[in-house]
């Protein structure tokens, strides 16, 4: 597999420097999430996140919800995101914090989420490469920008086959 989700095994015992979703200005994530035709729903600070994978401030998933609290890495809620826009219905319906899929649908999440980065005002996806070195995240290039960039075929492929990107890369829907 060229693309591994595993936050924090890379990281210090200090917390990484990545943009929390809190930075964005007030409504954009909720607009965005919208968009994308999933709920948001923001978490107090310090409460425990409902429906997250990895716990701590990681973004949450139920249902058709996605959970986030001001200290939540941006990445993080796109990724959850991504994960949810690469199911069916069916698996959305019984969907309850781990999102399953194999290896190649996660390397479609983590592809689809840099692209859908580009469209999330105050964010880029120069930022969200950026962002998931410094998480942890591991590639065998080295980096997310070089995965993208240079190893990311199957993944785009994949995305294809299932209709979520078009023949130019371009987010579909």
């Amino acid at each position: 597999m060229s693309a591994t989700a595993a936050p924090h095994e890379a990281a210090s015992p200090a917390e990484p420097d990545v943009v929390p979703c809190g930075a964005l200005a007030d409504g954009t994530l909720d607009a965005f999430v919208a968009a994308q035709g999933m709920r948001l729903q923001w978490i107090a600070d310090g409460e425990p996140i409902p429906g997250s994978y990895w716990g701590e401030s990681e973004a949450g998933l139920q249902k058709d919800t996605l959970f986030v609290r001001r200290d939540t890495p941006v990445h993080s809620a796109l990724h959850e995101l991504c994960h949810w826009l690469c199911m069916d219905p069916s698996r959305r319906q019984r969907l309850q914090t781990d999102a399953g899929g194999e290896d190649i649908e996660e390397a479609g999440v983590c592809y689809l989420q840099a692209l859908l980065a580009e469209t999330v005002p105050g964010y880029s996806r120069a930022r969200l490469f950026a962002d998931m070195d410094a998480w942890g995240y591991h590639y065998r290039l080295g980096s997310a920008r070089a995965w993208f960039e240079q190893d990311a075929e199957d993944a785009r492929a994949w995305l294809r086959r299932h209709g979520l990107i078009d023949a130019e890369d371009r987010p579909c829907g």
